[in-house]
């Protein structure tokens, strides 16, 4: 599917703040399609991957409700590399085909596509006009997640240590939200990127 408005990636470490900033964004009138939020919806009771997940990994790594075990899962990926392997084949596709969807049925005048491993997918780069990265320093990160999530230090440096490193994300960045202030800081720094991709969404732009 062809898609015609700027699709923005935007993309971050765990904690990094990228829902804060998808907020503000989504308030400011982008259309925002989240990987993440598909991922969620594709592995809650009655989900397109459940039925998959389920014949791969048995029924250890589904809750009661019928939704993918979170920790469960998370903890048998980190452990061993070919059933992170196998539960990324099952997933992955799902979500590209339904962020791609997403992306082309969207009327904003831009798109933020959120992707937390955006740095480390060819196929998602190749989709974007712009890549977005939201930074801050590995300590607030951990900081962050220890507060929202039950994760203790050690399981949260591996999922660090997963991603790609600050400095390829920052690396591959054609635009950069600092996110180790204030909500307001952030906000501050979205409502400026807001303005300059509504001119480059414009008709005729040729901002690039």
């Amino acid at each position: 599917m062809r898609v015609n408005n700027p699709v923005i990636g935007l993309t971050g470490g765990i904690g990094s703040g990228k829902s804060a900033a998808c907020a503000r964004f989504a308030e400011l009138g982008a259309a925002i399609v989240d990987t993440d939020d598909i991922a969620h919806q594709l592995t809650a009771p009655g989900g397109a991957a459940i039925s998959a997940l389920r014949a791969a990994f048995g029924d250890a790594i589904i809750d009661p409700r019928g939704a993918l075990d979170r920790p469960a899962m998370r903890a048998l990926a980190f452990a061993d590399g070919d059933a992170r392997a196998r539960l990324e084949a099952i997933l992955h596709p799902l979500i590209r085909a339904e962020s791609a969807r997403r992306c082309a049925a969207a009327s904003a005048p831009y798109i933020i596509l959120a992707v937390p491993l955006l740095i480390e997918s060819g196929d998602y780069r190749a989709r974007c006009t712009r890549i977005c990265v939201v930074d801050c320093p590995e300590a607030l990160q951990i900081e962050r997640v220890r507060r929202r999530n039950a994760l203790d230090e050690a399981q949260i440096r591996a999922i660090i240590a997963a991603q790609a490193s600050r400095a390829q994300r920052l690396a591959a960045a054609d635009d950069i939200i600092d996110n180790s202030g204030s909500l307001a800081d952030l906000h501050r720094q979205v409502d400026a990127l807001h303005l300059r991709y509504l001119a480059a969404a414009a008709p005729g732009s040729t901002s690039s």
